[in-house]
Order: C-alpha cells, then sequence, then structure tokens
C-alpha cells in the first residue's frame, strides 16, 4: 500500500522531543504526518487539511482543551477519524475516552504504533 492510499495522521503532543520521535517513527512507517502542540493547532490542521484520517494525541497539554476533550471534538465533529491516544498518567478513566479510541501507556513501543497504524490503513484500504 503507497502513502497516497493511506490515511494522514495529526500528531498532537506539546513536549518537543516526544513529538518529534512519534512524527519520525509515523513517516518512516510510510504515514503522511502532520503535527501540533496544542488542542487549538491540531483543530486548525484538522479544519486544513482533508487527509487527516488518524489522530494520535497525548491527554497532558495546555491551552482550552486537554486530549481527551480533543478527542472527543474530533469524535463529533470528524466520526471517520481514528483516534489513538497515549499518555504516561496512571489512573485514567478510560470511559471519559470517545468510542472506539485505542489507547497506549507511555512510554509505548514504536513496533506497537506502528503496527496499529499499518492495521487502521488496511481498514482505509
Amino acid at each position: 500500500m503507497n502513502s497516497k492510499s493511506r490515511p494522514a495522521v495529526l500528531i498532537v503532543e506539546d513536549e518537543t522531543l516526544i513529538r518529534m520521535d512519534a512524527f519520525d517513527m509515523i513517516r518512516e512507517a510510510g504515514f503522511k504526518t502532520y503535527e501540533a502542540s496544542s488542542a487549538d493547532q491540531a483543530i486548525a490542521l484538522m479544519d486544513q487539511h482533508s487527509d487527516i484520517g488518524i489522530l494520535f494525541t497525548d491527554i497532558e497539554m495546555p491551552g482550552s482543551m486537554d486530549g481527551v476533550k480533543l478527542a472527543a471534538y474530533v469524535r463529533d465533529r470528524w466520526p471517520p477519524v481514528v483516534i489513538i491516544i497515549a499518555s504516561g498518567a496512571v489512573g485514567l478513566d478510560r470511559s471519559t475516552f470517545p468510542d472506539g479510541a485505542s489507547f497506549f501507556p507511555k512510554p509505548y513501543l514504536a513496533s506497537q504504533i506502528t503496527a496499529t497504524l499499518h492495521d487502521i490503513a488496511r481498514q482505509f484500504g
């Protein structure tokens, strides 16, 4: 499958080094990648780029909403977008996550994320 038929991935992470690592990991897996450091920036990118089919977001970040609220907003406004949430926080209430969202605790293995992305891409096929 070439990158043209794959959904683009939007990475939302306020920690610059973690975002850069995720960007490199996902791009090396063959996906077009966008990045944002806040939910507000992410929503602006979603408005501008209709090829975004996967949201990969951290939970804790500054701005008007955290990653869980961003995920819920994206689920409501762009229902087909697949949501992946990653966080190092403990004791999360996953019942607050949007239906169908995947969760990966940090630190996550790059192989787990890329395998999940490839599974999602096959569904877009």
